[in-house]
């Protein structure tokens, strides 16, 4: 069998920003621009037999990202004979929550435009006929450091398309435990109204530090989410929340999913949609300026995450003591696999046939002929001869995005 045809690569890679189970994420830069990306780099080992988890990650991100600032834009695919590559936007601005906990101040209308924000980028993804299937704070990212900056939603790998002219239910269990919905649990089917429970959530996250459905282990907590068993205490981080704003909780928290609002019903809601911010006022204000919610917000969630990354040590070392023979070899493949990925040096990626037939130069990124994508795949242009390595003044990103 003759050996592939490749073509010069237009990215060069650089660091390593995160991982995954299944991928690492590693910093690019575009060769013949010199703009940063985030370049997903995913083992094809790693991914016999689920290589439809990609195609739909890439089919979503076509459907959803282009021309919305508030989600990830997907601007190339590529593989080289080991790998799968997708180039994203390099989100530098950090995850929400790191970022409202780095602000001297946080008031309830704050939490009222993050959630405006999201929201409509989220009825953007469900007028395109997606669902997210995997909203959450994490994935809530801010493209740079600048105060102003674009809020985005990333990560969609569980996300899917949905035909709406032939209505469907999806009905596997899927998602971050604390925001998923009810109808996920009880394997119904659910739709759309997965994403606004998340949302839901989330408001709920932003008022107080915490989840509604927090409890001491997994099973207890998917119990409280299908009662829809949450209340707003302790008293002294809700005293200062308006009636407004746990209304809109309520309403995202419906447990009958087909009672819950749409995306475009909850922003039609007057904690969203009036123009006068709703807010209690600071007892300790003269002039009855709004309450800093920030330290009831900052201690709840210092404290939580000290106490989540003990938990999960724990959790870890103990399934590594129990952990079969075959089992333990196969989690090393894994970790061998991943890191083969990461240390992958990238000059030449393999041909489309556009990029055979063309009469000049070959494009540097050819998309992955195993991904069938359109021939209009996005980032391609004609490679220079020589390319410069990512420099060392590129932007260091606090989180990155979009790991499998």
């Amino acid at each position: 069998m003759p050996a592939p045809q490749t073509v010069p690569c237009q990215y060069r890679t650089g660091k390593t920003l995160g991982s995954g189970t299944y991928a690492v994420v590693k910093e690019a830069v575009h060769i013949k621009t010199g703009k940063y990306y985030a370049c997903k780099v995913i083992n094809k080992k790693l991914m016999e037999g689920r290589e439809h988890m990609v195609r739909n990650e890439i089919a979503v991100l076509k459907k959803v990202s282009s021309g919305h600032r508030n989600i990830v834009t997907l601007h190339d695919y590529f593989e080289t004979a080991h790998n799968l590559y997708l180039v994203f936007d390099l989100c530098t601005g950090g995850e929400l929550f790191d970022r409202i906990c780095a602000k001297g101040n946080y008031y309830e209308a704050d939490a009222a435009d993050l959630v405006r924000t999201i929201m409509k980028a989220v009825e953007h993804i469900h007028a395109a006929g997606i669902v997210h299937r995997d909203l959450k704070p994490e994935n809530l990212l801010f493209r740079t450091k600048a105060e102003d900056a674009d809020i985005m939603i990333a990560d969609f790998g569980l996300s899917r398309v949905m035909d709406d002219d032939k209505f469907t239910l999806l009905t596997e269990v899927c998602g971050t435990p604390g925001y998923m919905a009810p109808e996920i649990f009880k394997k119904a089917g659910h739709h759309k109204p997965v994403d606004i429970w998340a949302m839901g959530v989330i408001t709920y996250f932003l008022l107080c530090g915490y989840t509604p459905f927090d409890r001491d282990n997994q099973q207890q907590e998917m119990e409280a989410i299908i009662r829809g068993d949450y209340k707003f205490e302790p008293a002294e981080y809700w005293a200062n929340v308006s009636q407004t704003a746990k209304d809109f909780v309520r309403y995202c928290l419906t447990i009958d999913p087909a009672k819950r609002p749409t995306a475009t019903q909850a922003l039609q809601h007057k904690w969203l949609a009036d123009v006068t911010p709703h807010f209690v006022p600071d007892p300790e204000s003269a002039s009855g300026q709004p309450t800093n919610l920030l330290p009831h917000i900052q201690k709840q969630f210092d404290a939580r995450k000290t106490f989540r990354k003990a938990v999960l040590g724990m959790m870890a070392m103990r399934r590594m003591s129990a952990m079969p023979v075959k089992t333990s070899q196969l989690a090393l493949d894994v970790e061998q696999y991943r890191k083969d990925a990461e240390e992958e040096h990238v000059d030449e990626v393999l041909a489309q046939p556009e990029d055979l037939n063309s009469p000049t130069t070959p494009t540097a990124a050819a998309s992955s002929p195993a991904l069938a994508p359109s021939p209009s795949s996005p980032g391609r242009a004609p490679s220079p001869a020589t390319a410069p390595a990512p420099t060392p003044a590129s932007p260091t990103p606090l989180l990155l995005l979009l790991l499998l």
